[in-house]
């Protein structure tokens, strides 16, 4: 299996799985599923869904193994959907990079991340909101592949060894075969894509790798190889 990563329209088709979705004017998610295949699922006349890695929910996701059986519940209240997450999940549910705690509202454009999967939540009908507006601005920023890599060798002694601080400079070098001042390169630009500039120099390293992890830029599972 592929590992799933942040959704993105990235072919003709996929674009146009999308385009119709908007057109047809009713809520929807997309997701990339375990054999990286773009997924759209519909909303329209539902008022309730479950997300969770058994297979009787509306929506399964079984080829993530951080998922729990039923892991959360979006619903549609006062014309408005929610996610909720009371408890439900081991590993929690993210909306926006921010845990759900008991019941968050989903407006256009949001994420969510359940366990290694992120799923995109449109509601084309919504009208844009100053809320929407602040929260989209927290969506995992796209990275290269080189970049990618040196986020895994940055987190990768926290995960894989319970570090309590990330790898050096040296340590990613050695990993990714780079020269120190192209990781210093990499990592200038992370955290500029990261939005880390109100971070204090000494914690940025530590705040990227928690960062990555936390929205799902790259996974534990990822991390481990």
């Amino acid at each position: 299996m592929t590992e799933p990563r942040h959704p993105k329209a990235e072919t003709v088709a996929e674009s146009k799985a999308v385009i119709a979705a908007e057109r047809a004017g009713s809520a929807f998610l997309f997701l990339r599923d375990g054999a990286d295949q773009f997924v759209v699922v519909p909303l329209d006349g539902r008022e309730r869904v479950t997300l969770g890695r058994n297979t009787d929910n509306d929506l399964a996701l079984p080829f993530d193994a951080r998922v729990s059986g039923v892991h959360a519940v979006m619903q549609l209240l006062g014309g408005a959907w929610a996610v909720e997450d009371d408890g439900l999940s081991r590993n929690g549910t993210f909306v926006n990079g921010i845990r759900v705690t008991g019941r968050t509202r989903l407006r256009n454009r949001d994420w969510l991340r359940a366990g290694d999967t992120i799923l995109v939540f449109r509601n084309p009908a919504e009208a844009v909101e100053p809320g929407t507006i602040a929260a989209t601005e927290h969506a995992p920023p796209d990275v290269t592949p080189a970049q990618r890599r040196v986020l895994v060798a940055l987190c990768g002694p926290q995960v894989r060894e319970r570090r309590a601080t990330p790898a050096t400079n040296q340590e990613i070098a050695d990993e990714c075969v780079l020269s120190i001042d192209g990781v210093k390169s990499h990592l200038k630009e992370l955290y500029s894509r990261f939005r880390m500039d109100d971070v204090p120099q000494n914690d940025k390293r530590a705040e990227l790798a928690r960062r990555a992890l936390e929205t799902g830029v790259v996974t534990e599972r990822e991390v481990r190889g």
